[in-house]
């Protein structure tokens, strides 16, 4: 009896030993083998077991990651420093590389639509029949209602050879169509040029839509071509340029400015400058030709420090208007996720030691572009009449006001004045006679503007450019 007594005592003493062990010591084991260090830092260790253990709205573990580095980057106050995904360093790298795969074609978001501005010339939805103004309502089959640009992009990107079906809405038809196309490597020019005469004089006007992987290439190979046909002066326009490789930047000054020429410093965190001089195995052979920059607020980075540099050589006239201001230089550090983190890690100077930032470079000439030039071409659909209010009734209120018809209001509210000025414009442009807006007053409305865009007579910055040329021309 006593012996079985001893046992029940020994049991109960087992069963008390596992329950404090249960309770005690357990917990922390567990603790132990599930908690995961993902920095070297406590607090963001503690946050981030936190969040996994206790928060109502999961998330994986990337995506929190990935979320503390963009934290990390918006934290430094510099717009220009932020985490990229990996389809973000992608997108970002193939908006300056030589070439990419896709179909070819410049396309607009329009009042929740995604309308085609122009398909490049021999590209695969130029040859497929894609026109200025179609609206893309499906690509594949999948309906494009509310989705983004960038969703839109990659529903168009591919591999090369690969088909894509296109859907599209032919307002001035009144039908949908279908498309089928493959896709190609499309060949991305950032430079054009041209020859314009006046006065017997021979201007080239060399337009750089951004400093890409090539651009200084396709630089020489136009200026060249220029200089062959015998050129007097060199306008250069860099209007609504938004940067790019300073390397591209160094290759075109050197062919403005003699060998040796100081174009930029760098300046690292630590305060120490360092010199950028042009170098050039060949004779630089544009720098005795006359030259203007054209400039406007949305010339940016390296459009900055191309401007600052033949201002501050005394190389060429800026016309137009104050620079956009960026003076920091970014860098992209690949991460192991496949993203990358773009961080400022030098300050630009101009060759006078000047730090342009949120300052701007100053037009040596200050020419303000006429309203009408600046408006943005939009292919907005629908019907509208008096009473009515939206953002396709602002538009035709700024174009028309901008055309001198008498528009009292602006804000998108369908008044009486906008009636009038409707009416007159259909009837002088010979559309049929109606005092409401329809597709075809859109239509002829972006026509009207593209038009007036397109003849260089209607672009103040570029004709003072040109006069500032003949003038010294004639010296």
């Amino acid at each position: 009896m006593r012996k079985s007594r001893i046992f029940l005592y020994v049991i109960l003493f087992v069963i008390l030993l596992g329950i404090f062990y249960f309770w005690m010591v357990k917990p922390a084991n567990d603790q132990s083998t599930t908690t995961t260090s993902i920095s070297n830092n406590q607090v963001i260790d503690e946050a981030f077991q936190l969040i996994r253990k206790e928060a109502v709205f999961a998330k994986k573990e990337n995506i929190l990651v990935e979320g503390a580095i963009r934290g990390m980057a918006e934290a430094l106050e510099d717009p220009h420093s932020s985490y990229l995904t990996k389809e973000e360093a992608v997108a970002q790298e193939s908006s300056l590389a030589e070439e990419r795969v896709g179909i070819g074609v410049e396309i607009t978001l329009s009042g929740g639509k995604f309308v085609v501005v122009s398909p490049l010339k021999d590209s695969p939805a130029y040859r497929a029949g894609l026109k200025p103004q179609d609206e893309i309502v499906r690509v594949n089959g999948e309906r494009l209602d509310g989705k983004s640009m960038a969703e839109l992009v990659k529903l168009l990107s591919g591999e090369k050879g690969t088909s894509l079906k296109m859907t599209v809405y032919r307002s001035s038809e009144e039908r949908h169509v279908e498309l089928h196309m493959k896709r190609e490597v499309i060949a991305m020019h950032t430079v054009s040029s041209e020859v314009y005469e006046v006065e017997d004089f021979s201007i080239g006007i060399v337009t750089i839509a951004i400093f890409g992987e090539k651009t200084g290439e396709e630089w020489a190979k136009q200026t060249k071509a220029l200089v062959d046909r015998g050129i007097d002066g060199l306008l250069i326009d860099v209007r609504g340029n938004p940067g790019g490789y300073l390397y591209s930047v160094s290759s075109i000054v050197s062919t403005l400015l003699e060998n040796g020429k100081t174009f930029a410093y760098m300046q690292d965190a630590n305060g120490v400058l360092e010199m950028l001089n042009t170098e050039n195995k060949e004779k630089p052979y544009l720098n005795k030709i006359p030259a203007v920059l054209l400039q406007n607020g949305g010339s940016a980075s390296a459009s900055e420090v191309l401007a600052g540099a033949l201002k501050d050589n005394n190389r060429a006239m800026i016309v137009g208007e104050t620079s956009y201001g960026k003076g920091t230089v970014q860098e992209s550090h690949p991460l192991s996720n496949g993203g990358k983190l773009k961080i400022s890690t030098h300050k630009w100077l101009t060759p006078k030691q000047e730090w342009i930032h949120h300052k701007g470079i100053q037009a040596d000439l200050e020419v303000e572009p006429e309203e009408l030039y600046t408006m943005d071409i939009k292919y907005p659909h629908g019907e509208f009449r008096v009473g009515d209010f939206g953002e396709e009734i602002k538009y035709v209120q700024n174009v028309l006001g901008a055309l001198g018809y008498n528009i009292g209001r602006k804000d998108g509210y369908f008044d009486e004045d906008t009636m009038d000025g409707v009416e007159k414009y259909r009837q002088e442009r010979s559309l049929e006679p109606s005092s409401d807006i329809d597709d075809a007053l859109f239509q002829s409305l972006s026509k009207t503007l593209m038009e007036y865009k397109t003849r260089k007579e209607n672009d103040k910055q570029l004709q003072m450019g040109i006069s500032y040329l003949v003038h010294e021309m004639k010296k």
